[in-house]
């Protein structure tokens, strides 16, 4: 897994206090991410998933995936799941300049409300646009300055799922998240064909493991 830990150190979230680690809270809730939708393979079966425990959810969409799902990214709106900004292009910050990746990510935003019909009021007025997840964790100082000081919310995680290692279990990745989770964690999936197989396993059943401890999720704008 290259070193990355599946659940962030205290040191680090420290380092970077103005990104969203977790949510604080002594209330069992527990905060279920997924990156790289939407996909029609992936995204509306953890939608059907998701509803069968009444959980929501954020889901950190790529731009280009919104361009050819639209009707996907509307499924999840209409569903009442919450939607970031994962990038247009899925870039890696760290080989990007702040201006392209700005720019980047606008084109991304733009997306999200010409997708949303005009006809569609009610989803219009709760569409929120300023929650931002870099691709692969790879986000420089000063494009995260750049971001916050645009209103964004840049949300990492404190538990990695890893479901999109394969070298790694379905079994593994199951483990990761409920031995790591706690109330307030944000969770991090993929809605990709690369963690299918391992997400596809582990997500209902973290929703039943929790669920029979009490736990709710929710999504990031609740």
């Amino acid at each position: 897994m290259d070193f990355i830990p599946i659940k962030t150190p205290r040191v680090a979230k420290k380092m970077f206090p103005n990104y969203v680690w977790d949510i604080p809270t002594d209330e069992k809730v527990i905060y279920l991410t997924f990156d790289d939708g939407p996909t029609p393979e992936i995204t509306n079966w953890t939608l059907n998933t998701l509803e069968q425990y009444q959980a929501k959810a954020t889901f950190f969409c790529i731009g280009n995936n919104i361009e050819k799902h639209p009707y996907i990214f509307q499924n999840i709106i209409k569903e009442g799941h919450t939607v970031g900004n994962h990038t247009h292009n899925h870039i890696k910050g760290w080989k990007t300049t702040p201006h392209d990746y700005l720019q980047n990510i606008e084109h991304c935003e733009k997306l999200f409300k010409v997708q949303v019909p005009q006809s569609d009021i009610a989803n219009r007025k709760s569409l929120i646009t300023n929650l931002f997840r870099p691709p692969y964790g790879q986000i420089t100082p000063k494009q995260g300055k750049k971001l916050i000081e645009k209103g964004y919310k840049i949300i990492m995680w404190d538990v990695l799922s890893f479901d999109w290692d394969k070298n790694i279990t379905p079994e593994t990745c199951l483990k990761n998240v409920i031995t790591k989770a706690t109330g307030g964690s944000i969770i991090v999936f993929h809605d990709s064909v690369k963690a299918s197989k391992n997400m596809q396993y582990a997500l209902p059943k973290v929703l039943d493991y929790f669920s029979k401890k009490g736990f709710i999720f929710k999504s990031l704008d609740e």
